[in-house]
This record gives C-alpha cells, sequence and structure tokens, in this order.
C-alpha cells in the first residue's frame, strides 16, 4: 500500500480546529478493494464519512447495514458515503463482503484521519480508561466544505438523520 497522507491544518494553538462551513483539507488513505482514496476523488459529490469504533461488533454492524439499507437514496441525493476505522484493510474488505456494503470502508491505523475530525477521545469500558473512536459523522457537500457534523452518534435512526440533512 502507498503511504497515508493526511495534511492536517493546526490552529495556532497546536490544536486541530475542524468546523462547520470550513473547507476539509484533503486526505488519503487506503481503502477496501485494494485501493487509496482521496477526498479529491469525490469533488462535486457530497460525501458522508462516518467514523465508527471497530468491524464486526454489534453497533458498527447496525450502523454499516443502516447506511447500506439507504444508500440508493444517499446516492440518488448525490452523495457518496465512506467508513473508518483503525482496523486493517484486510479486517475492512471481511466486514464488507459479509454484510454488502456498497461503499468503501477506510482504514485509518496510524489515526491522523481520526485526529484530523477529533474523534479520538478518552472512553471508559468495564472500568477500563482507554483512548478510542468516538461514533461519528461528517456531511461534506460538493465543494469540500463542512456542512453538518454528529458527534456521540446514537445508531437507531441516526443514519435517516444523516440522509435527511443532506436532502434539506
Amino acid at each position: 500500500m502507498d503511504q497515508v497522507i493526511v495534511q492536517p491544518i493546526y490552529h495556532t494553538s497546536g490544536v486541530f480546529m475542524i468546523s462547520v462551513g470550513k473547507r476539509i483539507e484533503n486526505f488519503t488513505l487506503p481503502a477496501t478493494g485494494d485501493q487509496n482514496l482521496s477526498l479529491n476523488d469525490f469533488k462535486g459529490r457530497s460525501l458522508i464519512i462516518y467514523f465508527y469504533p471497530k468491524d464486526n461488533t454489534s453497533g458498527c454492524i447496525r450502523e454499516g447495514q443502516d447506511f447500506r439499507d439507504l444508500y440508493p437514496q444517499f446516492t440518488a441525493a448525490g452523495a457518496d458515503i465512506l467508513g473508518v476505522s483503525r482496523d486493517s484493510i484486510k479486517m475492512h474488505d471481511n466486514f464488507r463482503a459479509k454484510h454488502e456494503f456498497p461503499f468503501q470502508l477506510l482504514s485509518d491505523s496510524d489515526e491522523l484521519l481520526c485526529k484530523q475530525f477529533d474523534v479520538i477521545q478518552e472512553k471508559k469500558l468495564y472500568g477500563r480508561t482507554y483512548m478510542g473512536i468516538v461514533r461519528s459523522t461528517f456531511l461534506i457537500d460538493a465543494e469540500g466544505l463542512l456542512q453538518q457534523e454528529w458527534r456521540k452518534v446514537r445508531v437507531p435512526g441516526h443514519a435517516q438523520a444523516v440522509l435527511d440533512a443532506l436532502q434539506a
């Protein structure tokens, strides 16, 4: 695979600033199907990027299935979808095939895109504290501007809410 290329922009304080209405910097990451995908590959179309914690876990399966089931409506509205987690491409390929996702999954094993979108945060599970992906979704318009963001997503009804925002 080619080297991962992500060019985050940092505020003078050293903290990355991403906000609605601002341009998203181009990125390139390895994707399912033995390819690399860039934000620039989607110019002229809206793009939904959803970050999820881990392949083949119940919430991540349900979220992917919900985006899969609404995929025809997303494409009819002029949008593509990308799922992103830290899992390997091999895991992504298996996950995508098993659940018949029509969209690509990106592997961000170095967490560069995750950090650009500020989705790596402290989490707690069974009394253990660790750094993990907080389920989040971003709607980027055809010009590459962030139009809307959803953070700390609850899966039920989320994909429909993203579609509704896209169609508004």
